[in-house]
């Protein structure tokens, strides 16, 4: 009988556990599950440090969204340790200049004492329009931003602006990947999750339908479905 495996899952921008909760609850039963913290580090590297102290020496990994952008510095720490990965929702480059606009502006919001501004201004950007009148769903994603709060924001938003192109990275990796993305995505669209399961060897793509940018929360048993048919190959 062989031991569980360890499935470690960082959340993106503005998320805690709660991302992570349906995947949590519904995985616990073929994995042992640890959720990074995401919010007391501005650089990539610090966040993927405080992640790996927090996991045993082998693990499954996946990240989504800015927990992606984490799980590719991971894969460039210690990818020894990485016995297979996920990236969700996810892009491989750095931040282009627009983006970078985009997030100076969120950061002047929460410098100007508007922080609470910034979570309507992501919501159509990280939810299916269809998602938007969904009230539970919504009032989880606000919550979640409240806890994270505005100084974990700006040093999230340091780390992001700042993390380095990983497209020359993808070649290397060699554990079992899966690359899923919601075909409704708009913050990082479905065309940036084929460029990365394009260059990783190997790897699987899976689109999930009527689904934007958390898919985690919004098509749960899509995700549920597909990550553990990724942990028991």
């Amino acid at each position: 009988m062989t031991d569980r495996p360890t499935l470690l899952l960082l959340p993106g921008l503005l998320c805690d556990p709660r991302l992570w909760k349906p995947q949590a609850d519904a995985l616990s039963d073929i994995a042992d599950i640890v959720i990074a913290d995401m919010t007391r580090d501005e650089t990539m590297s610090g966040m993927a440090s405080r992640a790996l102290d927090a996991a045993p020496e082998k693990f499954a990994l996946a990240g989504l969204s800015m927990g992606g952008y984490v799980a590719l510095e991971i894969m460039r720490k210690a990818p020894e340790r990485v016995t297979r990965l996920a990236l969700l929702d996810t892009g491989a480059r750095a931040d282009t200049p627009e983006q970078t606009t985009r997030r100076r502006d969120l950061i002047g919001l929460a410098d100007r004492g508007e922080f609470k501004a910034v979570s309507p201004r992501l919501l159509p950007l990280f939810i299916h329009e269809d998602r938007l009148s969904d009230r539970p769903l919504v009032d989880v994603i606000t919550a979640m931003a409240d806890s994270v709060g505005k100084d974990a924001f700006l040093r999230q938003q340091k780390a992001i602006m700042g993390r380095p192109d990983s497209r020359p990275d993808l070649p290397g990796i060699a554990c079992p990947t899966l690359v899923i993305c919601g075909r409704d995505d708009v913050l990082t669209p479905i065309a940036l999750s084929e460029e990365i399961a394009g260059l990783i060897p190997g790897a699987d793509l899976v689109l999930i339908d009527d689904c934007g940018h958390l898919s985690t929360m919004e098509r749960s048993e899509a995700v549920n479905a597909a990550l553990r048919e990724w942990l028991a190959r």
